[in-house]
C-alpha cells in the first residue's frame, strides 16, 4: 500500500510542536480526507495542495487519499502544513523518493500556482527541527530567519517545483545565498536622552530602573516629559544577549511583526499600547488557540502605559502576575500555554483628570475627591510592585534653553548602566536571574543578608506603616542596584535611604 510520511511544525504559544504528516493512497473514488483535529485552514489545504501540484506540472493521484496528522490529540491550525501535505501525497504516489523525506521538516503555505508563501514563527519552527536533529525546508522569504538557528541545515524554496527537484536530487536554482544579518534599523533609531532638558531626579530614576531591571512610574502634569523619558529607556538598556535576542525575535515572528529578511532583534523592544486596549490584547489569550499579547511582545523590553489611570481596571489588574513571574499562563479546555512576559513596566499618570494639579501655569478645577478617585484607579497591589516612583517637576526656562553638550547622552548613561549590570551579573553568576529585580526574596535574604544598621531606615518605614513586606524587600533590591551604580561591594545605609526615597516617590506615591 503506497504510504509516505514527513514532518512539519505548528506553533503553540511560542514553541514549535512537531507534526508527523502521513499520506496513504488506496483504491476507491477520487477523494481526499485530512484527519487529526485539523481546523478550517488545515482542512482547506487539500484544495490548495491539489491545485499547486497540478500547476507545478505534476500529476495528482485520482484515487482515495487519506492524510493523517499526528499526534491526533493536538489541535492543528494554520497553513504552514500545506507544503508537507503536498510532498507527502507526491511521495505516496511515487513521484519523489520516500527516503528523501526522512529526517526532514517541511513548512510553508502553498499558493494555487505552486508558489511557497512565508509563514509566521519560522524561527520557532527551526528551533523545533534542530531539537530533533532534522533539516528544515522553509519558504525563501523565511530563509534568513530560520538560518539564525545554529547547527541546522536550512533549505529555502520559492515554489513546489523547486522542492520536488531538490528531493529528486536535481540542482535547486534560485535558492538564496545569504547569511543572517542584524536588522539594519537597529542602530541609531532610538531617541537620545540628551533631548531631555532638566529632570535631573527623573533621569537618575530612569538610570536606576535600567541598571536593575526595576519597574518605574512617573507622575506629573501633561507636557512635562513623561513620555519623552519613557521612550528613551530602551536606549540606555544593554543590548540583548544571544539567547534573549532569539527569544524576542521568535516572539515577534510568531506575531507577524518581522519584516522580510529581518535578522535578530538586538535592541530591547518598546511597546506602548493605547489606553483602550482590551485584556486579551494586552496579556494575550482570546478564544480558541491563545494569541500573543502586548506583554509578550515587550518580553525583555519595555511596556509603557501612558495615561495609565485611563486603562481599564481589568487590564491593570491582569499585569500583577506577570510583573512577578515573568510569564502569562493561558488555560483552555484540555491544555495550558505559557507565554513569556519578562518586561519592565513604565507607568505615566497625570496628577488629576485635568492634569493641572500642582501646575504653575493654570489652576486645577478638580475637586480633592476627583483627584483621589483618579489616582485610585492604579490599585495598591499594582503600585506595590513598582520600585521606582518619580514625581516630575516642571523644568525652568534656563534648563529648557540649556547648552548643547552639557546634557548627558544615552551612550554615556548606557555605559554606567552596563557597568552596573556587569557587577550584578558577576554576583548572580551561576544563578537563574539576570537582574536585581528578578532575585526572589528568600534568596535575597539567604545569600546576601545586610546588617541591621544598614537597613534600619527601610525597617523603620515598614514599622510605621509606610510600606508592605513586599515593599521592604523591594527597597533592599533597589539598594543593591544603587550600590552597583556607585561601585560599592554591598549597599550602605545611604544606598538604602536613596532606594527608600526612590520607592516612596517623595511622598506622592504610597510605599
Amino acid at each position: 500500500m503506497p504510504l509516505a510520511r514527513t514532518r512539519s511544525v505548528i506553533v503553540i504559544g511560542v514553541a514549535g510542536q512537531l507534526v508527523e504528516v502521513e499520506a496513504d493512497i488506496s483504491p476507491g473514488l477520487p477523494a481526499m480526507a485530512i484527519v487529526g483535529l485539523a481546523d478550517t485552514a488545515v482542512a482547506e489545504a487539500r484544495d490548495r495542495a491539489r491545485a499547486a501540484v497540478v500547476n507545478s506540472g505534476e500529476d495528482w493521484p485520482n484515487r482515495r487519499i487519506t492524510v493523517g496528522l499526528s499526534p491526533a490529540s493536538l489541535h492543528k491550525h494554520g497553513s504552514a502544513l500545506d507544503l508537507a501535505i503536498a510532498i507527502a501525497v507526491l511521495g505516496a504516489a511515487g513521484k519523489i523518493p520516500i527516503d528523501a523525506l526522512a529526517d526532514l521538516v517541511v513548512v510553508g503555505e502553498l499558493g494555487l500556482d505552486g508558489r511557497v508563501r512565508p509563514v509566521r514563527g519560522a524561527l520557532a519552527m527551526a528551533l523545533a527541527a534542530r531539537d530533533v536533529g532534522c533539516a528544515i525546508v522553509v519558504p525563501a522569504s523565511n530563509y534568513q530567519e530560520a538560518a539564525l538557528v545554529p547547527d541546522l541545515v536550512v533549505h529555502a524554496v520559492a515554489n513546489l517545483a523547486g522542492l520536488v527537484g531538490l528531493l529528486r536530487g536535481e540542482i535547486l536554482t534560485g535558492a538564496p545565498d545569504t547569511t543572517p544579518t542584524l536588522t539594519p534599523s537597529e542602530a541609531g533609531s532610538v531617541p537620545d536622552l540628551s533631548d531631555v532638558r532638566g529632570q535631573v531626579a527623573a533621569r537618575f530614576g530612569l538610570e536606576l530602573a535600567a541598571a536593575g531591571g526595576h519597574h518605574i512610574s512617573m507622575l506629573g502634569p501633561p507636557g512635562i516629559g513623561k513620555t519623552l523619558l519613557a521612550e528613551r529607556l530602551p536606549g540606555i538598556l544593554p543590548a540583548l544577549s544571544g539567547e534573549a535576542a532569539v527569544e524576542v525575535t521568535a516572539v515577534h515572528s510568531i506575531a507577524g511583526r518581522l519584516a522580510e529578511g529581518q535578522g535578530l532583534i538586538s535592541r530591547a523592544p518598546f511597546i506602548a499600547p493605547h489606553h483602550t486596549a482590551s485584556v486579551a490584547a494586552v496579556v494575550g489569550g482570546g478564544s480558541g488557540l491563545p494569541k500573543l499579547g502586548l506583554v509578550s511582545l515587550a518580553h525583555h523590553g519595555v511596556l509603557f502605559l501612558d495615561e495609565a489611570p485611563e486603562f481599564a481596571q481589568s487590564v491593570l489588574d491582569a499585569l500583577r502576575l506577570p510583573l512577578e513571574s515573568g510569564e502569562i499562563v493561558v488555560s483552555r479546555s484540555g491544555f495550558n500555554v505559557r507565554l513569556p512576559a519578562r518586561f519592565q513596566l513604565v507607568l505615566a499618570a497625570n496628577p488629576c483628570p485635568c492634569g493641572l494639579a500642582g501646575s504653575m501655569v493654570a489652576i486645577c478645577q478638580c475637586s480633592s475627591l476627583q483627584r483621589r478617585r483618579y489616582l485610585a484607579r492604579l490599585s495598591g497591589p499594582l503600585l506595590d510592585r513598582i520600585d521606582v516612583r518619580l514625581q516630575l517637576a516642571a523644568p525652568t526656562l534656563a534648563e529648557l534653553r540649556g547648552i548643547e553638550g552639557t546634557v548627558e547622552s544615552s551612550s554615556v548613561v548606557a555605559a554606567r548602566v552596563a557597568l552596573a549590570r556587569h557587577r550584578s551579573e558577576r554576583r548572580l553568576q551561576g544563578l537563574p536571574w539576570r537582574t536585581n529585580a528578578e532575585v526572589p526574596t528568600t534568596e535575597l535574604r539567604k545569600r546576601w543578608p545586610l546588617p541591621a544598621d544598614v537597613v534600619a531606615s527601610a525597617e523603620e518605614a515598614f514599622e510605621t506603616g509606610h510600606g508592605s513586606a513586599r515593599g521592604l524587600d523591594r527597597v533592599v533590591r533597589l539598594a543593591w542596584t544603587v550600590a552597583d551604580l556607585a561601585g560599592h561591594q554591598s549597599p550602605t545605609a545611604l544606598d538604602v535611604e536613596t532606594a527608600l526615597l526612590q520607592r516612596t516617590g517623595r511622598g506622592r506615591w504610597a510605599a
